[in-house]
């Protein structure tokens, strides 16, 4: 299978000094048959579209994180090339999802051996989004991260980032918003609204972890209030496996719904990557309509 590699520098590995070109020398020397890489000097969607584009390819393998293979999955979706997958980012939540080695080799390992997975895709107002879809206070926060990408964090950093993600837990205001699903329309004042492509597994340790990605289902969560108090009671119940059921949240499954404000446009985070977007919000899932390629299932 004929490849191409498209490298997201800025994702978060990279700080640590590895090089693109490390990466083309480990992949050739796997064995894989890896086509030039478009030209570096083009932005990455002008890159992946030209990857899609390359005579003969059969994947594209991206090596970056969450947010970078939200944007390979927006180019590639429906093409019925593969997406393969480096995780190189800071959580590699999708990686994880699919069982792929976090390690450079153990991920080239699963390219050589080649097996496609279909899996599901959401979508957005044209946007799509893999793991999940937030709106609210989490999205506005997401802001404060960006001036720490591709750095590495250390105490001091840490400490500016926390105090500023604890500023937004009491003044940010609360979304007003009407949620349209199977003919039903609710109103609803939120602080977080959370869509997941498959829902969150719960047992216990297992946090944002999904127990499927094809499973044909939209999972809507929502949160009216969102204290210091009530966000450390939502972790513990991640660690503990039991969060799902708890008072403070609203859950409902669909394929698709929309989302309403008076607003003229939404800050949404789709896999980590925030952009804002006019309402109303038209949610709706696309059945495998990625192919991902990822490690043999166990017999």
């Amino acid at each position: 299978m004929r490849i191409v590699l498209v490298v997201n520098a800025a994702s978060g590995a990279f700080a640590d000094g590895l090089r693109p070109d490390a990466i083309r020398a480990r992949l050739t020397a796997a064995g894989l048959d890896l086509a030039p890489e478009p030209d570096e000097s083009l932005g990455l969607p002008e890159r992946l579209r030209a990857a899609l584009r390359t005579e003969g390819v059969g994947a594209v393998v991206v090596a970056g994180g969450d947010g970078t293979l939200n944007g390979a999955a927006g180019v590639l979706a429906g093409s019925g090339v593969a997406l393969g997958i480096l995780p190189l980012g800071t959580m590699n939540l999708l990686a994880k999802d699919l069982g792929i080695p976090l390690d450079l080799d153990g991920a080239i390992a699963v390219l050589r051996a080649g097996h496609a997975r279909a899996i599901d895709v959401g979508r957005v107002n044209g946007h799509v989004f893999l793991i999940n879809s937030v709106l609210g206070m989490p999205a506005r926060m997401a802001r404060h991260r960006e001036g720490f990408r591709g750095r590495r964090l250390g105490p001091s950093a840490l400490l500016r980032l926390a105090v500023a993600i604890l500023r937004h837990l009491g003044p940010y205001p609360p979304l007003s918003a009407v949620i349209s699903e199977s003919g039903r329309r609710t109103r609803r004042r939120v602080r977080l609204l959370a869509v997941i492509n498959n829902d969150y597994a719960q047992a216990p340790g297992k946090i944002l972890e999904r127990s499927q990605v094809d499973g044909g289902e939209l999972m809507l969560y929502i949160a009216r209030r969102l204290s210091p108090w009530r966000l450390a009671r939502l972790a513990l119940g991640f660690g503990l496996g039991c969060w799902r059921d708890g008072p403070d949240l609203e859950r409902r499954g669909a394929t698709r719904f929309a989302v309403a404000a008076r607003r003229r446009a939404l800050r949404v985070m789709n896999d980590g990557e925030v952009r804002l977007i006019a309402p109303p919000l038209r949610y709706r899932l696309m059945p495998r309509a990625l192919t991902v390629i990822v490690p043999e299932p166990v017999r």
